[in-house]
C-alpha cells in the first residue's frame, strides 16, 4: 500500500494515541497538524521554514490549483514536491468545499458540479473522476474523494441526501483512482445527525480506504455541538486507519480532538490570524497590533524558541505590522505555525507518557484562562 498506519502507544485515560503515518516521501508522527499550502505554499514562509518550525506534512489545495497555474503545468514540473521544493509528503483535498462553498456559483447534480471560478468568472465542472485526476496529477502522498460538505445549519433530508450522495462519489473516486504512489481517503458526513454520521461511516468503511476523515465540521456549529459529533463518529472509524479532522486548527480544538482520538488536522487558522496581527500563545491570543503592545519589548511568548521570538520584541513587530512592512506578517506567521506544531510535538509527547488528560486540563485551563 502507498500508505499506512500502525498505532504506538495509546492513552489510558482519553482516546489519545499516537502513531506512524507512512508515506511516499516519508513517515509523520501522529497526531499532526498540516499547515495549509492553498496555492502550492505556506503564505509567506519557505519550505526550509515550514521544516524548521517543526512541519512534517502539508496540505495542498486542488481547487486553486487546479484553477491556478494549473494541474497540467504541475505534472509537467515533476509533481506538487519538485514544483514548490517540498521533499516530505503532501496531503490534497479534492476542491469538494471550495466548491460547495462558491453556492451562488454552482450547481449540483449526480454526475458533479458545475461551477464558475472566483478568479475569472470561467465555467468548470468537477465530477468525482475529474477530481481524482486532478490529484494524480498533483502527485500528492494522500488524495481526499469528492464529497458533498454541508453547511451549518442544515436540515435532516440535506444532508441525508449529501451522505448518499457522498457515497455514491466516493464508489467513483475508488474507481477512478489508479496512482499506485498515492493513498485515498474518504470522508464521512452527516452534518450533526448521529444516524446518518454512522451510515456515512458505514458505506465508506465498506471501501476500505487507506484513512478516513470527518467533514463537516468547524463549519459554523458552537465547539461543543463539534465535540459531540466526534464522541459518536470517531469510535466508528477503524482503529488502523489514520483518522483526520478536515479545517480544525484552534489550539483548544486540537487538544479536544486528540482526545477523541483524532490523528491529523489541518486549517489555516495560525497563518490567518497571524496576517491580522495576532499572536497564539498558551495563555490565549494576543493581538499585537494593539496599542497595549507599543512599548511592551517582550518576544511573542517568553520561553518560545522560534525564529521570531529569540529575535525580535512584540513593540518591533507590532510597529512592522502598523507599517504594512511584510516581515511583520512573516514573523507572526513563524510564531504561530511554530506555536501549533510544538503543540503537537507535547501532544504526542504526553500522550507516550500516559499524561495527555493532565496535559489536556492545564492547557485548556491556560489558554482559555478558565
Amino acid at each position: 500500500m502507498a500508505v499506512r498506519f500502525c498505532v504506538t502507544h495509546e492513552d489510558n485515560s482519553t482516546a489519545a494515541r499516537t502513531g506512524l503515518l507512512y508515506t511516499p516521501h516519508g513517515v509523520v508522527e501522529t497526531p499532526v497538524f498540516m499547515a495549509v499550502g492553498t496555492q502550492a505554499t505556506v503564505k509567506t514562509m519557505t519550505p526550509e521554514e515550514v521544516r524548521e518550525a517543526g512541519g512534517q506534512m502539508i496540505l495542498c489545495n486542488t481547487y486553486h490549483l487546479y484553477l491556478r497555474p494549473g494541474h497540467e503545468v504541475i505534472r509537467e514540473a515533476g509533481g506538487l514536491h519538485r514544483f514548490m521544493n517540498w521533499n516530505g509528503p503532501i496531503l490534497t483535498d479534492s476542491g469538494g468545499f471550495q466548491v460547495f462553498s462558491l453556492a451562488p456559483l454552482r450547481r449540483i447534480t449526480e454526475e458533479g458540479v458545475a461551477f464558475r471560478s472566483h478568479i475569472d468568472g470561467s465555467l468548470h465542472f468537477f465530477s468525482p473522476e475529474k477530481a481524482v485526476e486532478v490529484q494524480m496529477a498533483l502527485g500528492s502522498d494522500i488524495a481526499m474523494v469528492f464529497d458533498e460538505c454541508t453547511p451549518y445549519p442544515c436540515d435532516y433530508n440535506y444532508a441525508k441526501e449529501a451522505v448518499m450522495r457522498t457515497e455514491r462519489w466516493a464508489v467513483r473516486c475508488m474507481a477512478a483512482h489508479r496512482r499506485e504512489y498515492q493513498g485515498i481517503f474518504g470522508i464521512v458526513q452527516g452534518g450533526v445527525y448521529r444516524d446518518l454520521r454512522e451510515k456515512s461511516a458505514e458505506g465508506l468503511l465498506k471501501l476500505n480506504f487507506a484513512g478516513y476523515a470527518v467533514g463537516g465540521l468547524s463549519v459554523g456549529e458552537p465547539k461543543e455541538l463539534m465535540y459531540e459529533v466526534l464522541d459518536c463518529t470517531v469510535p466508528l472509524l477503524p482503529y488502523d486507519k489514520p483518522r483526520y479532522l478536515m479545517g480544525v486548527g484552534s489550539p483548544d480544538c486540537l487538544v479536544e480532538g486528540v482526545m477523541r482520538g483524532i490523528d491529523m488536522f489541518d486549517c489555516v487558522l495560525p497563518t490567518r490570524v497571524a496576517r491580522n496581527g495576532t499572536a497564539l500563545t498558551r495563555n490565549g491570543k494576543i493581538v499585537v497590533r494593539n496599542a497595549e503592545y507599543a512599548r511592551d519589548f517582550n518576544p511573542l511568548e517568553p520561553g518560545c524558541g522560534c525564529y521570531a521570538c529569540r529575535h525580535y520584541s512584540r513593540a518591533y513587530i507590532r510597529h512592522l505590522l502598523k507599517a504594512g512592512e511584510v516581515l511583520g506578517i512573516r514573523l507572526t506567521t513563524i510564531h504561530n505555525l511554530h506555536f501549533t506544531l510544538n503543540l503537537m510535538k507535547e501532544i504526542r509527547e504526553a500522550i507516550s507518557q500516559g499524561k495527555m488528560a493532565e496535559f489536556g486540563r492545564n492547557f485548556l485551563k491556560s489558554y482559555l484562562g478558565e
